[in-house]
């Protein structure tokens, strides 16, 4: 932090007096964030003029650079510059690592470049609450893993801790105060659905991303292969159907309440039929991605699914009856039969 200079270390338990990690953002300019090489470049220039590269990387190296040194570390983890992306190899390690990197982590700076420092984050409209931040299906394990982290505004001033802030951020993200503040162990007690549902509104740019980004929420670890699309999100499903028998996996699509009970099903050789289009020739179990699990946001208490691995746990899932438990692909719907339903380990919902 001293000097901004790279240092390879093998593990995470050999960095002297532990580190500090940022998360952040990629900015939007054209100019972008300062890879790996570019700071490798930039320190092996000052090396030879013995200029310190601190004072000329970008601002946001520098600024997490001083906070960590004023903070007492020696070293800080910043994902733009400390991996070298043209290596495919070392890209699959680090996004199989990166959960495991923000967890060790001693402090997790958040920075939020769209959140000026007199922003009041516990005011529903305020910029903290819309921050992009939010909305990056990356931020997700970034939020959750650290035990320690601290919010920046834009001009780098301490907004508070996520501790502090923890209402507004349960708020904004939809997961409960307890899993934020680690009173709940958010990889063990909520089901894969609530999990998946925590990423359904959030974007990534490339859209293997979307899988890719919560392999450590799941503790799940598998080869990263940049251009197989919404394959990776269907590796991901069955790396978990594999792992465990939590049956909310397959609980994904719209939801299916009593105003829908009087509209005409579809019939079962029309739904082979669209199945079987050129245009969509497979029709999956798995979800085609994080967003259609959004509709376990807005659940509310009526069935209960109770799941081998997890059997103290009750979730929620839209009622009212056991007709209304279905799976959902492209606004098709397969309804289960209780025999199905029974081979699932899932609880019908007590009619009121």
């Amino acid at each position: 932090t001293a000097r901004a200079e790279l240092h390879y270390f093998t593990d995470s338990a050999a960095i002297p007096g532990g580190y500090a990690i940022l998360s952040h953002t990629w900015t939007q300019v054209s100019a972008g964030e300062q890879t790996f090489q570019d700071v490798q470049e930039m320190n092996r220039e000052c090396k030879s003029s013995g200029k310190n590269p601190r004072d000329y990387v970008g601002e946001k190296i520098r600024r997490c650079c001083e906070i960590a040194e004023n903070d007492g570390y020696g070293w800080i983890w910043i994902d733009s510059c400390c991996i070298d992306k043209t290596s495919s190899t070392e890209l699959s390690e680090a996004i199989n690592s990166m959960f495991n990197w923000y967890a060790l982590a001693e402090v997790c700076y958040v920075y939020l470049d769209d959140v000026l420092h007199i922003d009041n984050p516990h005011v529903e409209s305020s910029s903290f609450r819309h921050a992009r931040w939010h909305s990056r299906g990356w931020t997700l394990q970034e939020l959750l893993a650290p035990v320690f982290a601290v919010f920046f505004s834009k001009e780098w001033k301490n907004i508070g801790t996520k501790y502090d802030l923890r209402v507004p951020l349960s708020k904004c993200t939809g997961i409960n105060v307890e899993y934020l503040t680690r009173e709940w162990d958010f990889r063990v007690h909520p089901s894969i659905a609530r999990r998946m549902s925590w990423a359904a509104r959030r974007k990534t740019t490339r859209v293997e991303d979307e899988a890719y980004c919560l392999l450590g929420l799941f503790d799940i670890s598998m080869p990263t292969l940049y251009g197989e699309g919404q394959h990776a999100f269907q590796r991901l499903q069955a790396e978990l159907a594999k792992q465990s028998t939590d049956a909310t996996l397959f609980t994904w699509g719209a939801c299916h309440y009593s105003i829908d009970d009087g509209r005409e099903q579809t019939p079962l050789n029309m739904i082979h039929t669209q199945s079987h289009h050129p245009e969509q020739p497979y029709l999956f179990l798995f979800s085609p991605s994080p967003s259609m699990f959004n509709g376990w946001s807005n659940a509310y208490p009526s069935a209960q699914i109770l799941t081998k691995s997890q059997p103290d746990e009750k979730v929620c899932v839209p009622r009212l009856t056991i007709r209304h438990f279905y799976l959902n692909k492209c606004s098709r719907v397969i309804y289960l039969d209780k025999a199905t339903m029974r081979s699932l380990h899932l609880r019908p919902p007590r009619m009121e």
